[in-house]
C-alpha cells in the first residue's frame, strides 16, 4: 500500500482500534507458485499492548502460506465508500474512494496446540458473546473430543509485525466545509450513504484539528 503523508495513520491506539473493530482479515504470502491469499478472523493478542495479532488457518493453508517460514502480509480494512464529486460543490473535482486500512507484515510464530485452543476459545467468546443465548466452545452439546478433533484441523499463529503501514484516506486534504458536506451525504439516505464511514471521517477530522482521535 503506497503511503501518503496526508493520509498516514501513525497513532498506535487508533491502529489497534481499527484492527480490533475489523477482525475479518486477508492473509497474503508469496510461495513457490506465486501469490496466495486467504481470509480469516485475526485478533489483537490480549497479552500484548502493541500490534501483535493472533489467529488460525485451516490445514493445509499453513503449508500453502509457508506458515512460520516466510513473511505474511495481514490486511485489515475499515469502513470504506464512494465519494461523489457532486458532494464538493461547484468546483473542479473527480470521484474518489475513502477508506481506512492497516497492513501488518512479518514472519509468524506457530502456536502450540494449547495456545491454539485458547485462541479458538477466545474467537468463539468474542462473537458468540453478542448472541442472546451464546454457544460456548466447551459447553454442551459439544464434548472435549469433538472440540479437540476440530481444533486439530487448524494451525494457530502469532504475528508480531516487522513492518506496519496504516492509512486513512478520509478527505483530510479537503477544507473543513467540504469534509462536513461529505459527512452529511454519508449520513443521509442516498445511494452511497455509509454512516460508519462518516464516523471514521469525524475521528480523522478531530485528529487533524488537534482533538482526541
Amino acid at each position: 500500500m503506497r503511503q501518503n503523508p496526508s493520509f498516514t495513520l501513525a497513532d498506535m491506539a487508533e491502529i489497534r482500534r481499527v484492527v480490533d473493530a475489523n477482525p475479518w482479515a486477508t492473509i497474503v504470502s508469496h510461495g513457490p507458485d506465486g501469490l496466495v491469499s486467504s481470509h480469516y478472523v485475526v485478533l489483537l493478542d490480549d497479552d500484548r499492548d502493541d500490534l501483535t495479532v493472533v489467529g488460525h488457518v485451516g490445514r493445509p493453508d499453513d503449508l500453502i502460506h509457508g506458515m512460520g517460514e516466510r513473511e505474511l502480509l495481514v490486511v485489515f480494512q475499515g469502513p470504506h465508500g464512494y465519494i461523489s464529486p457532486g458532494w464538493y460543490g461547484d468546483v473542479q473535482s473527480v470521484p474518489t474512494w475513502n477508506y481506512t486500512a492497516v497492513h501488518l507484515a512479518g514472519v509468524p510464530e506457530i502456536l502450540s496446540d494449547e495456545e491454539n485452543l485458547a485462541v479458538l476459545d477466545r474467537l468463539v467468546d468474542r462473537f458468540e458473546g453478542r448472541m442472546p443465548e451464546p454457544r460456548r466452545m466447551w459447553e454442551r452439546p459439544n464434548d472435549p473430543s469433538f472440540v479437540t478433533r476440530l481444533a486439530g484441523g487448524t494451525v494457530g499463529f502469532r504475528l508480531t509485525p516487522s513492518r506496519v503501514v496504516a492509512k486513512r484516506k478520509l478527505s483530510q486534504n479537503k477544507p473543513l466545509d467540504t469534509v462536513e458536506a461529505v459527512i452529511a451525504e454519508l449520513e443521509g439516505d442516498g445511494p452511497y450513504a455509509q454512516p460508519d464511514l462518516a464516523t471514521e471521517m469525524r475521528r480523522a477530522e478531530q485528529a487533524r484539528s488537534g482533538g482526541r482521535s
